[in-house]
């Protein structure tokens, strides 16, 4: 967990899947940090008169918990991101649990560059996130 990895320990095709339930904890934090108070996501009145008839965790805390399981699981904390590009493709609800499946697109070793894709779906199958990402990493290999 968070390795040390260099960019010529990647092969395209390289991916990872990891299960991850978004607890109310998660979106207290995320909203605390950040300030985002949005009704949708605080004001249990409010969101049972939208579309949604609840509360739902913020979008860019569901990114930011696929970028934890990407450096976490499969690159390592070496590379940086230089693109991040995220579709909110459904609803996540406080309590869902949502499967990452994230893989390494493409790789440009003269550039220093690993492009990563991923998808998130919750229990029903249902695509809630998809994303397609740049990686940036450091001229000199990193020595653990």
């Amino acid at each position: 967990m968070y390795d040390i990895r260099n960019i010529d320990e990647f092969s395209v095709g390289d991916r990872v899947s990891v299960a991850k339930t978004v607890t109310e904890a998660d979106g207290a934090m995320y909203i605390a940090a950040t300030g985002d108070f949005g009704p949708v996501h605080v004001d249990e009145g409010y969101a049972s008169t939208t579309r949604f008839g609840e509360r739902l965790a913020p979008g860019i805390l569901v990114a930011g918990i696929c970028t934890s399981v990407l450096t976490a699981e499969l690159v390592g904390t070496v590379g940086v991101s230089i693109r991040d590009c995220f579709w909110f493709t459904g609803a996540v609800r406080y309590g869902d649990t949502l499967t990452f499946d994230i893989w390494i697109s493409g790789i440009d070793p003269e550039n220093r560059t690993v492009d990563w894709q991923a998808s998130a779906k919750n229990e029903e199958g249902v695509e809630v996130l998809k994303a397609d990402a740049t990686l940036k990493f450091p001229r000199k290999k990193v020595i653990a």
